[in-house]
């Protein structure tokens, strides 16, 4: 069975015990209902379950039976809190065979678990909340993890990242459905931007070890505290009192990368943390953050962050200018 648009009205959350509340929420508001003065025809929203499901504090029962995902014309699953565990058979079973039916399925933020483990991503990108894209790496090696971004469309196999980027990733999909109007009203009603540009870097933080007796708990701090500075991994490696090779080491296994891109990480968050609390101007921050020029700056800001320091700025800027 193959869906065009307008026919695309059919949307089926997939639901579970464990579910997260707030991709519930949002995929709710999006399809639920159509925003003041669209008149396009909308969606039909329904839950299937396989009975009353926890979702967080609160009781939800299903409208239909889970063997209702493999009538819908898309399937959304969202997140579920506990990813350590193989997600229910009947579940990833309903899933899969909705999508041989035809469906277009999504995940958002955990919910990609379920994908993964009905196959839907064998040999395919996906993405999903940046803490948990090593365990989804790990577990199923056959998936193109993309940890960077936003979210992944696959035609009809789509994952999204945690959270808000549910959000950008449900938005994606009525723009497909029915245009960018109509997905810029949606955006306006849910007071959000109706695309956001850039990907996951821009919300995570760098990894430090914590233990009192870590070769790097003295020397990430003195690094901190010298940004502006142009460093090498000699000098780290002098400051640190051991050879380069096995400071290297040490960098690998507590941070997961290397001396000189940790090094570039810190000084791209400086930079992120004075455009979003300064007036300063880019070349300012270029010497602040050791970058050296405005050029430098955003040549790696742009590569690591995924946007231009300029639109970081106007998103994620609290000065009054």
């Amino acid at each position: 069975m193959s869906h065009t648009i307008p026919d695309m009205s059919l949307v089926a959350l997939a639901a579970t015990d464990g579910m997260l509340q707030f991709e519930l929420s949002l995929a709710n508001e999006v399809f639920g209902a159509p925003p003041d003065g669209v008149t396009v025809p909308w969606y039909e929203l329904v839950v299937c379950g396989p009975h009353a499901v926890q979702v967080g504090r609160f009781r939800l029962e299903p409208d239909f039976g889970l063997d209702r995902l493999r009538h819908a014309d898309t399937v959304i699953v969202p997140g579920w809190a506990d990813v350590d565990v193989d997600p229910p058979a009947d579940l990833v079973d309903a899933v899969r065979a909705a999508h041989e039916a035809g469906a277009r399925v999504a995940s958002l933020c955990t919910g990609v678990f379920v994908l993964a483990a009905a196959g839907l991503l064998d040999g395919r990108r996906a993405t999903t909340h940046w803490a948990h894209t090593a365990a989804l790496a790990a577990r199923y090696p056959r998936v193109q993890v993309e940890p960077d971004v936003l979210y992944v469309d696959n035609g009809s196999v789509l994952t999204s990242a945690g959270k808000a980027a549910a959000l950008d990733l449900c938005l994606h999909l009525v723009r497909l459905d029915h245009g960018s109007s109509v997905a810029n009203a949606v955006a306006r009603r849910l007071v959000v931007p109706p695309h956001r540009a850039g990907g996951q870097a821009q919300f995570v933080t760098a990894p430090v070890p914590d233990q009192d007796d870590h070769p790097l708990t003295a020397l990430l701090p003195w690094i901190i505290e010298r940004l502006d500075q142009p460093l090498t991994v000699e000098d780290l490696a002098r400051q640190a009192r051991m050879s380069s090779r096995h400071l290297g080491r040490h960098f690998k296994a507590a941070t997961g990368t290397t001396p000189l891109q940790w090094l570039l990480t810190q000084r791209i968050r400086h930079a992120q943390e004075l455009l979003e609390k300064t007036d300063d101007g880019i070349d300012a921050i270029a010497n602040a953050t050791g970058m050296g020029t405005s050029t430098t700056l955003r040549r790696h800001f742009n590569r690591v962050v995924g946007v231009p320091p300029d639109t970081y700025r106007r998103t994620f800027g609290t000065r009054t200018r």
